[in-house]
This record gives structure tokens, C-alpha cells and sequence, in this order.
């Protein structure tokens, strides 16, 4: 969107710039946007450092750490080659998103985003249900609003002005 002002006798077609400006004063630090890619990607790095620490937790748990040794998981779920596969794949889509969020376009990079973001929101809360442990809620309740920023972030993509030719 832009402006026209008349100032001197003469039109200045300017963008408008919403935030306050303040005057900046010698020794200030400088403040500086913060590309969305990097925005997206710093948020799936600290999920996926919040995934690892919540799992890690898990094992200092007798019931947890037993069940791994019986090759159980809760649930009664059997670790086998097809829990590890699946497992492994789970991680490494968010994994991927740190890079992803980077290089991807603008529109694909959104959609993605969102998309992704939303699934592992879901299916965090599904494992949720039945938890007890303050921890896990409280770990699980970190990744779900890190993954709601994700999607707010990508939901809010500034789009390009377009500034019209002389």
C-alpha cells in the first residue's frame, strides 16, 4: 500500500511503515527484521531440541526405561523394526523442515508449513491423552505452541508490494 503526500511541490509515493519510529540515539542497538524463513526454521530447531530433552526425560523413568528393555513401549506397542522406521521417519520430517524452511518458495513454504506444523500439533496432543506425568504435559505443552507459531508465522507471511512504475 502506499501513500501520495505533497511536499515542496512535488508527489512522494511511499510505502507505509506501521511501526513507531523512534529516534535512535548514539550507542542505541540497532533492532533488524528477521527474515521468515530464518523466524521458520529457528522454531523447528528449538521443537526438535524440546522433542529430544521430553524422550530423554522419559528414560529416567523405571516404567519407561523397563518397558524399552522388554522391547515394550506404552501401550503395550512392541518395539520392532517397524515402530523404529516409523519412529525414525516421524523425527525426520521436522528435521527436515529446519532445512526446508529455508530454501523452499514463499508459497510452497507456507502451505508446508502450516500443513506440517498442524499434524504434529494434532497428533503431540493425541499422545497426551492418559499421560500423567508433569513433564511430559509440560514438554508436550512447549512443542504445541512452538508448532502454533510455526503455523502463525507461515499463516503470516508478508506478502510483496508491488510499487508501481513511473
Amino acid at each position: 500500500m502506499t501513500i501520495s503526500t505533497k511536499r515542496h511541490d512535488r508527489v512522494l509515493d511511499e510505502p507505509i511503515d506501521w511501526r513507531v519510529q523512534t529516534p535512535t540515539k548514539a550507542g542505541q542497538y540497532q533492532d533488524t527484521k528477521i527474515d521468515v524463513k530464518l523466524v521458520l526454521s529457528a522454531l523447528w530447531i528449538a521443537t526438535l531440541i524440546v522433542f529430544a530433552y521430553v524422550d530423554i526425560f522419559g528414560f529416567l523413568r523405571a516404567d519407561i526405561l523397563r518397558g524399552a528393555l522388554d522391547g515394550k513401549m506404552a501401550g503395550g506397542i512392541t518395539v520392532d523394526q517397524m515402530f523404529l522406521v516409523f519412529t525414525t521417519v516421524y523425527i525426520l520430517i521436522p528435521t527436515l523442515m529446519v532445512f526446508l524452511a529455508l530454501v523452499l518458495r514463499p508459497r510452497v513454504n507456507r502451505i508446508v508449513n502450516i500443513v506440517v506444523a498442524l499434524f504434529y500439533a494434532v497428533s503431540i496432543i493425541a499422545l497426551c491423552i492418559g499421560e500423567g506425568w508433569a513433564y511430559y504435559l509440560l514438554g508436550s505443552a512447549v512443542e504445541v505452541v512452538l508448532l502454533v507459531a510455526i503455523v502463525r508465522t507461515a499463516w503470516t507471511w508478508p506478502r510483496t508490494q508491488l510499487v508501481p512504475s513511473r
